[in-house]
């Protein structure tokens, strides 16, 4: 049904790190079920290689959609990577709350979690397990390896490439434990492992070492590649990303240097804004020149109980299912799970704005005692992600449990909203972040008629809560903004009660888990954990 490239995997039992301290399984050589050797002396087998990293980021383990799993410790369908992302970024904050109990979600509603919470720890070991895939990707693809094999120089210049796009994704991992973490252990394809656990980094020193990776190959990667693979703006939009958020992870802004990264995005990227909000979030989101990389789902070649399949039936439940029949989601059922606040419901005061989906029939917005978090028929889901094509198909599998939506992990009006801000807080053309806001909203609204005359930091932030709902991006965001801690703004859960309360700053940073702590001496736990 779609158009999309799912890289072959033939090789998806290479790895399984299924310990829960990192630094035992960093070494992968020789954990393989096929010999390491025997798979890298063949040119042929570095895209099977490939694909199981890029795969890492969408499936669980290595027999879809559960019981092979890559890492062990949690639910195989919680432990996928953009689902414990996507709970770490907005179950913690008023964007989400989960109506769920099931060991650690009650510690993210409330951000009361601990060293041994169990989405943390999934989220870590997530991290851990694609950062050795890259480096053992990149050892075996070193200039000297390839040449003591005797490939041709036409395969060594198409592995080379391979080499850059794993970069990128080694980067975007080290970003995640960057940010999430703050200072984690750090391993590369130089890494020598024996008795010696790997070194502590800092998150500063991590930024520096993720920047100058993006640097390195900012000009090495195609502009165009096969869909849902790395290129120069995905790049680009990383740099960006880390430039945006510097001050939160150096103590020096560097909102200038984002600024001037999303131009090239916008520029010379070659992408624009998909017509129609909607369309970004349904099956057929692979043809839309808005998405800047991916993480690629399919019904039937990548089925898993974590990425989009978790974000379309998590917001299904109580009315929703008997009001919206499974033509208008692509499913047959939902899992009643996931809503949003009354404080975030509060960023939506038009109901012609196409990105107000919340669901609310049958719905009760305000939260006025404890037990209601685990009800979801309090809060409102938003009906956002959905299993069928902009033409009305419905998604691949015809059991409706999984899902061909893909997940925008960036497109092109976040980096619009990035460009924005920064010439809000003097680091950019205010009128070019204006116009770039403005873009979004008549796409929105449909018209001009909506269109504001100033921009200021605040008002981008609402923006981007419009914008990037349910997108894994709030708590980022409003750590940036210095709202995630303390009392300055509180939303139902917050610290615990349902109206809310402050909270300490240490949880600006999640713990490193307690089994690392333990297993490696290098490691210091994160303050007031």
């Amino acid at each position: 049904m779609k158009n999309k490239i799912i890289l072959p995997v033939m090789l998806l039992a290479l790895v399984s790190i299924t310990t829960p301290s990192c630094f035992n399984d960093l070494d992968l050589e020789p954990a393989y079920g096929l010999n390491s050797v025997a798979v890298y002396e063949d040119p042929a087998n570095y895209i099977h290689v490939l694909a199981k990293i890029y795969s890492g980021l969408a499936i669980s383990g290595n027999q879809g959609p559960a019981g092979n799993p890559d890492i062990s410790g949690i639910d195989e369908g919680f432990s996928q990577y953009v689902r414990v992302l996507w709970n770490l970024q907005e179950v913690t904050t008023d964007g989400a709350k989960c109506a769920w109990n099931d060991p650690g979600i009650p510690e993210l509603n409330k951000m009361q979690w601990s060293s041994t919470n169990d989405f943390v720890e999934a989220m870590y070991n997530r991290i851990y397990f694609q950062l050795p895939l890259c480096n053992e990707f990149l050892r075996e693809a070193s200039d000297e390896k390839m040449s003591d094999r005797g490939f041709n120089e036409a395969d060594q210049n198409l592995i080379r490439g391979y080499r850059n796009e794993v970069r990128f994704l080694r980067a975007l991992s080290y970003f995640h434990a960057m940010d999430l973490f703050g200072n984690v252990p750090f391993i590369t394809e130089e890494s020598v492992f024996g008795s010696d656990a790997p070194e502590r980094i800092t998150r500063g020193d991590l930024f520096a070492y993720v920047e100058g990776e993006l640097l390195a190959i900012e000009s090495a990667l195609p502009s165009t590649n096969e869909y849902g693979r790395a290129t120069k703006g995905a790049v680009q939009t990383l740099l960006a990303k880390i430039y945006l958020n510097a001050e939160v992870y150096t103590g020096t802004p560097r909102y200038s240097d984002c600024a001037e990264y999303c131009a090239k995005v916008i520029n010379d990227g070659g992408y624009s804004l998909e017509p129609v909000y909607d369309h970004l979030f349904m099956a057929d989101n692979n043809k839309s020149n808005e998405i800047i990389f991916p993480v690629t789902f399919d019904g039937l070649f990548t089925q898993t109980y974590g990425g989009t399949t978790f974000l379309t039936h998590s917001t299904i439940g109580g009315d929703a299912m008997s009001a919206l029949d499974s033509s208008y989601f692509g499913v047959q059922f939902g899992w009643g799970g996931n809503r949003a606040t009354p404080e975030f419901a509060e960023n939506f005061p038009d109901n012609d704005d196409a990105r107000n989906m919340f669901f609310v029939d049958g719905q009760t917005l305000e939260f006025t005692d404890d037990t209601q978090l685990g009800q979801f028929v309090v809060g409102w889901p938003i009906a956002k992600w959905r299993n069928i094509t902009s033409t009305g198909v419905l998604g691949s599998d015809g059991t409706g449990n999984f899902v061909d939506t893909d997940f925008p992990m960036f497109r092109l009006a976040d980096v619009y909203l990035m460009y924005a801000e920064c010439a809000a807080r003097g680091a950019g053309d205010v009128s070019l972040g204006l116009g770039y806001v403005n873009a979004i909203r008549e796409r929105a609204y449909g018209d001009a008629a909506h269109n504001v005359a100033s921009i200021t930091p605040e008002s981008v932030l609402a923006e981007r809560a419009r914008e990037l709902q349910f997108e894994a991006q709030r708590r980022t965001d409003l750590i940036r903004f210095g709202l995630f801690t303390g009392g300055e703004y509180v939303w139902a859960f917050k610290g615990g009660p349902y109206n809310g309360t402050s909270v300490s700053e240490h949880l600006n940073l999640f713990p490193i888990p307690s089994d690392d702590i333990i297993a490696n001496p290098n490691l210091i736990q994160n303050p007031g954990y």
